[in-house]
């Protein structure tokens, strides 16, 4: 098997830290990204413990000469890249009326101006080597239909299924594909930090607006990480050659398109 490496951004926990298990599972050398540096070098010491290959890097989305930079400490460690993970994404539950400038700032930061300089980073890394190259992106149920209490977090996720295509199209003529995957209720802090916020606002009992999600899942279940990584690790294997461009619904059957 060639050497493959891949770059997953938001790796400490929840979904990111998934895929960078079943990536490393998958055979790649992984390099993982965030601002809390500790919990990059847990995960990557779990991998490494079970004879995989991670390294850790700080870096901040938000800041374009910092992926910049990760990109180029990836390949100086681990000698090329091959698949680029756009999963740091953060949510924020307010009524529209009442989302704030600042929280709107920091949604689009984050959600949309990271997965932007991702792009930007990884295409041309995969330019400069001339390989081919996957990116993959991070969109939601939430890109296919906005959802009350989450209309900024709605809007940045409409915003990658956009880029996602506009990049699919530009970049196909150098065998780099671009897609995104589309979870649902999955059972990670950020869920358990929109239930708080969303009980607080609507006066109800703790767990009761996830208890309520979950409910309206045909599969009858919550999600857990480990089914979006499955999708993720499709997306980055020879499999999906042939997909780009696309936005995958991975939530269980809510929405259905």
């Amino acid at each position: 098997m060639s050497k493959k490496v891949a770059l997953i951004t938001g790796a400490g926990q929840g979904i990111g830290k998934s895929i960078a298990l079943q990536l490393s599972a998958d055979g790649f050398e992984v390099a993982l990204t965030g601002r809390h540096l500790d919990k990059m070098q847990a995960v990557a010491d779990e991998i490494n413990g079970n004879g995989g290959h991670a390294i850790a890097i700080q870096s901040d989305v938000q800041s374009k000469a910092e992926v910049d930079q990760a990109v180029a400490a990836t390949v100086a460690k681990l000698g090329q890249l091959n698949v680029y993970v756009n999963n740091a994404g953060i949510a924020v539950v307010d009524p529209v009326a009442e989302t704030t400038e600042a929280e709107m700032r920091r949604l689009l930061d984050i959600n949309v101006m990271g997965a932007l300089f991702g792009i930007q980073a990884a295409a041309k890394q995969f330019k400069k080597q001339g390989t081919p190259g996957k990116i993959i992106n991070a969109s939601s149920i939430a890109g296919h239909e906005g959802f009350p209490m989450l209309g900024g977090y709605s809007a940045t996720k409409f915003a990658i299924r956009g880029l996602t295509q506009a990049a699919a199209k530009e970049l196909a003529k150098d065998h780099i594909t671009v897609n995104a995957y589309c979870p649902g209720i999955v059972l990670t802090p950020m869920w358990d930090e929109i239930d708080d916020k969303l009980t607080t606002l609507e006066n109800k009992p703790k767990g009761s607006a996830l208890k309520d999600a979950v409910d309206g899942i045909a599969l009858g279940r919550g999600e857990e990480p480990k089914d979006v990584s499955n999708l993720v690790s499709f997306l980055a294997s020879d499999k999906a050659d042939y997909i780009t461009g696309q936005a995958i619904l991975v939530d269980g059957g809510i929405k259905y398109v």
